[in-house]
């Protein structure tokens, strides 16, 4: 009788299902505004958003976490 080993599977703790966040949000998020997020990402300094359906976009949380975490500081 041959045995056949199955290999584990990773904790479901590790996958993370991909949260998107819409424009509004990343406003209240970000403190920056839509014409200020739209110039950013022309000039590629911010997150690109993701399509959701045919006329609506959203952004990664963790792309936006990870843009907010690389920023400068200020320090007074």
């Amino acid at each position: 009788m041959s045995q056949t080993q199955t290999q584990p599977k990773p904790p479901a703790a590790d996958v993370q299902p991909a949260v998107f966040v819409r424009m509004a949000a990343v406003v209240r998020m970000t403190g920056l505004g839509r014409s200020t997020i739209y110039r950013l990402m022309a000039e590629d300094k911010f997150p690109s958003p993701v399509r959701l359906a045919k006329r609506a976009v959203a952004w990664r949380r963790i792309d936006l976490e990870q843009w907010s975490a690389g920023r400068p500081t200020v320090s007074h």
